[in-house]
């Protein structure tokens, strides 16, 4: 069984020596210091990165989102400070998050509060272009004060489709693997064609898959079967609802 400790952060108190010789020197040299706040984690990080899941999937959809121009885009809980945050920087995004958030100091970002877990949430929204990107596998796990549901994925998920116009797009994103697994309360890991088994009827299509493979990278338009070696990678679906 897995747990959320990582011994290996102990393994930055092997820095402590390396900051008390560089306290000492920037004392020698006339600093003063009023307080010690270590980040000792800086000592080994690099610049950034440009691969992983946020980084991948939050600019992959901002994109598709500008391309296709809809005339309303409304996101389920995605991140505010990557997704949300490009999307925000060329249109209006209407967000959706269980979660309490001050009133968005920037005039494209239209927040409002609410648990996608109760249908008469959603009845009241329909647009032609909805995101829900790493947020769908917390539902039902309580990770975020929400009811405790074992199928609550599929739940939320069939609400949020209901929120899309016929013709609309969904962007759902989520880690995947070989198999689906529940690591309460943190999150459940899908396996790669385990969506297709949440719709109510085959009143969709899948107009593109993208995903994150174990190393960080992006492969994009692939086969879902494409992933089928990936164990903690992130699949990032294209569906359209289909009309009539």
């Amino acid at each position: 069984m897995e747990c959320g400790i990582d011994p290996r952060r102990f393994g930055n108190l092997l820095y402590l020596p390396k900051l008390w010789k560089d306290a000492n020197t920037f004392r020698a040299q006339g600093g003063s210091i009023d307080n010690y706040w270590p980040f000792l984690d800086d000592y080994k990080q690099s610049a950034g990165s440009d691969r992983g899941h946020y980084f991948h999937q939050d600019l992959l959809v901002a994109s598709l989102i500008h391309e296709n121009n809809p005339k309303r885009h409304v996101d389920i809980g995605s991140r505010v400070d990557g997704f949300i945050a490009h999307v925000a920087s060329y249109r209006t995004i209407e967000m959706l998050d269980i979660r309490p958030m001050p009133p968005s100091v920037h005039k494209n970002i239209v927040y409002v509060q609410a648990d996608l877990m109760e249908p008469g949430v959603v009845n009241a929204v329909r647009a032609d272009s909805v995101s829900c990107l790493h947020a769908i596998e917390h539902f039902g796990l309580g990770r975020y004060g929400d009811v405790i549901d074992p199928k609550g994925h599929i739940t939320g998920f069939r609400n949020i489709w209901s929120m899309v116009e016929p013709g609309g797009r969904l962007y759902i994103a989520f880690p995947i693997g070989i198999e689906t697994i529940v690591r309460f309360n943190a999150q459940r890991t899908f396996g790669r064609s385990e969506v297709f088994n949440w719709f109510d009827k085959k009143d969709y299509e899948l107009e593109r898959f993208d995903f994150v493979d174990d190393a960080g990278d992006l492969h994009t338009q692939k086969d879902v079967d494409a992933a089928i070696s990936v164990q903690n990678g992130c699949g990032i679906y294209t569906f359209r609802k289909l009309e009539g």
